[in-house]
């Protein structure tokens, strides 16, 4: 019997994958090693499940065991993959050898923490997972005032999603201004207010230097030396890729999982996916690149090499008082912008140095332009 093509995660793309292969191919052996319980869940989902009042049993669409069943694949819950013998084309896990025809690394990326100094350095939070969601939802549920390190996308959808349940929140950002890096003043500055209106208070450009228990409190110490009082500390200050056991085997690691058009990584018959994996010198944490990549993979896998094609992708940000999609670049290499601004929102283009629009924002009563101006962009890969 053939060895199986084994999977290392069990995350968002390596779920996709796994139905994209299942559709042309219902029988080729299928393994996958995962540190999680290994559900089918939405992750996106995690970033407004407070103002919903999920819990993490409501997240999940179908569990390990259907998931595994229906898909006709061997499934490792709760298990650690210890290391990758890419010679032999084997995964080591607790002194057995599991032989691989092709290996994919799904390992995703966790939370990254800011270094602090102080005692209740161990009570920081992270959301990027049902797990961790699930182990952090009493605490959460219970707090009235909590603190997000980041002020990303992720940051400020979770800032606005836990002040419509009622709770106080203070964002530490050490740029300048709101989700920087994807929106312009104009618009990061009208969802600044929105937020604001809500009871948000911002600190920006300060770091934590320290979190110390104070009674039943925290308290934080910014950079400027200002203390806050508060119950709970997220950090969603960015994601680093999970690529330590890919290091190990050799493959050629940057920012994530170095790929080539065709998700193979520099060992042969090993392929990333998804949050790990970095496509032309960019790692794209977003469901629709993930979701392509899956696609791709799947066709390459099976024996049709397919080389990964992205057209322009859009993005919604999940800030419900006011709705925001974008796409292309909307921050670097922008030389200039068209703005259409009325009562009920705006319209924002950007252009590069040659007057040709690389990407847009829309906001609120806009929401109709936003395919046409998709249309418009050069792809993506």
């Amino acid at each position: 019997m053939n060895a199986p093509i084994i999977i290392i995660g069990s995350g968002f793309g390596s779920y996709q994958l796994i139905k994209t292969i299942r559709r042309t191919d219902k029988h080729i052996p299928i393994t996958v090693f995962t540190l999680d319980d290994g559900h089918d869940y939405n992750k996106p989902d995690l970033s407004h499940a407070f103002s919903l009042q999920q819990t993490s049993a409501d997240l999940i669409r179908q569990s390990a065991q259907e998931f595994a069943s229906e898909y006709n694949i061997t499934l490792h819950a709760l298990t650690r993959v210890d290391s990758i013998d890419s010679q032999q084309q084997s995964v080591l896990v607790n002194g057995t050898a599991y032989p691989y025809s092709q290996l994919v690394l799904a390992t995703g990326a966790k939370t990254f923490v800011p270094p602090m100094q102080g005692n209740a350095t161990n009570k920081v939070i992270t959301l990027n997972s049902l797990q961790e969601f699930e182990s952090a939802q009493q605490q959460l549920r219970e707090a009235k005032r909590v603190l997000v390190i980041g002020a990303g996308l992720i940051g400020t959808e979770i800032a606005m999603d836990l002040s419509h349940c009622g709770k106080q929140i203070v964002m530490v950002e050490p740029s300048k201004g709101l989700m920087a890096n994807m929106l312009p003043e104009l618009v990061a500055t009208a969802l600044q207010h929105k937020l604001i209106e809500a009871g948000v208070e911002f600190e920006f450009g300060q770091t934590i230097n320290s979190l110390d228990h104070n009674c039943s409190a925290i308290c934080a110490t910014l950079s400027s030396g200002k203390t806050v009082d508060i119950d709970c500390v997220i950090s969603a200050a960015g994601l680093k890729a999970n690529v330590g056991l890919a290091r190990q085997s050799g493959c050629k690691v940057n920012n994530g999982l170095v790929v080539n058009n065709q998700l193979q990584t520099s060992v042969n018959n090993i392929y990333a996916l998804g949050d790990c994996a970095e496509i032309n010198g960019k790692v794209m944490s977003y469901l629709q690149p993930i979701l392509l990549s899956a696609n791709a993979l799947a066709k390459t896998l099976l024996g049709q090499p397919t080389d990964l094609k992205l057209p322009p992708m859009l993005v919604k940000v999940k800030t419900p008082h006011m709705p925001i999609q974008l796409g292309g670049s909307t921050v670097k290499d922008v030389a200039s912008w068209q703005i259409d601004i009325d009562a009920t929102g705006c319209s924002v283009k950007a252009y590069n140095e040659q007057k040709q629009i690389i990407g847009f924002v829309v906001t609120q009563g806009h929401m109709s332009n936003t395919f046409p101006l998709l249309r418009a962009l050069p792809a993506s890969l």
